[in-house]
């Protein structure tokens, strides 16, 4: 089975729409979207058309109205494009990766606290292991 369609910037817009408000109309996401895009409504029309097309979004109707949602979990779409922008930039290191985000945009102290935790977690399986003395 191919995988997902990588979304837009711009689909990845409507696509945190429908993840924070779960499925709406054409008109409810152009109310959301247009402050940060500016864009007009048939231009979000046509992108949720194209992004219903690639697998992004499904559509029911309500009534007279399409209603629209996320087809992917936010989680699942952000790790496949994590992985693929890992893997095209960075070698396919996660460390280099989170470097270099760290160093270009300060995290804030709960993100911290986040990544303090993951760290601990991945630490422990290998202070698990009984060291071997040679």
């Amino acid at each position: 089975m191919a995988s997902p369609a990588k979304p837009t910037r711009a689909e990845l817009a409507i696509l945190r729409v429908l993840w924070a408000h779960g499925p709406c109309t054409v008109r409810e996401v152009h109310e959301k979207v247009v402050p940060a895009q500016g864009t007009g409504y048939t231009t979000t029309l046509k992108q949720i058309q194209v992004m219903t097309e690639k697998g992004l979004v499904t559509r029911t109707e309500r009534g007279r109205f399409h209603v629209y949602r996320a087809k992917g979990l936010e989680g699942t779409v952000q790790k496949r494009l994590i992985r693929d922008l890992v893997d095209l930039a960075f070698g396919g290191s996660s460390g280099r990766l989170v470097l270099q985000a760290l160093s270009s945009q300060p995290a804030s102290p709960d993100e911290l606290r986040e990544i303090r935790r993951l760290l601990d977690q991945q630490e422990q399986p290998h202070a698990r292991t009984p060291k071997t003395s040679s």
